[in-house]
């Protein structure tokens, strides 16, 4: 993994084997990223990286200005994996917290401009994230949820949803409020 753009471009992240992870290949990441920076001003932003697994997405978000970074994902290598880097690396603004990401959804009272979901491919209560995280109001007015997830499984009938893009094996599908 790199991260691809902004303060830390071209830093490899090395995460160490065994962790229960499948992270967003650079192509993928790149794409999306792309999107991103056509709609949002990375500055000031506070973003969610659910799942975060290695923190791939939260450190991209980190180097890119994002002010707030909260990274949660329940496996605790993963977690002592991310407060690592944010030793090494110096990502102040990010956070990594140990919790079920449905917990996490149900508890927190931040709201975010961003917020990314990278769910197990085989996770049963995928298609239901977006309709959490609406009804938790855990997005600002202009905030985007971008949920990553297979290829063969469709979220365009969910509310909230305007667009999907697909990268092989992988799809992104985005939500926003109706405003």
């Amino acid at each position: 993994m790199r991260i691809i753009s902004g303060t830390h471009k071209g830093i490899i992240i090395n995460a160490p084997k065994g962790l229960p992870v499948r992270p967003t290949t650079d192509r993928a990441k790149e794409s999306l990223f792309n999107i991103l920076e056509n709609n949002f001003d990375f500055e000031g932003l506070a973003c969610l990286d659910l799942f975060s697994g290695t923190g791939n997405v939260a450190y991209e978000f980190c180097s890119r200005g994002a002010q707030k970074v909260v990274s949660v994902d329940l496996d605790f290598g993963c977690v002592k994996f991310i407060k690592e880097s944010i030793t090494k690396h110096h990502f102040t603004q990010l956070t990594a917290i140990k919790r079920d990401a449905f917990t996490f959804i149900n508890q927190c009272s931040d709201k975010f401009d961003i917020i990314f979901a990278d769910a197990p491919y085989a996770l049963d209560k995928l298609p239901v994230i977006s309709s959490q995280i609406f009804a938790k109001q855990l997005l600002n007015a202009k905030g985007w949820l971008i949920v990553e997830h297979q290829s063969n499984l469709d979220l365009s009938n969910q509310s909230h949803f305007f667009e999907k893009r697909n990268y092989g094996q992988s799809t992104f599908s985005f939500f926003k409020n109706t405003i």
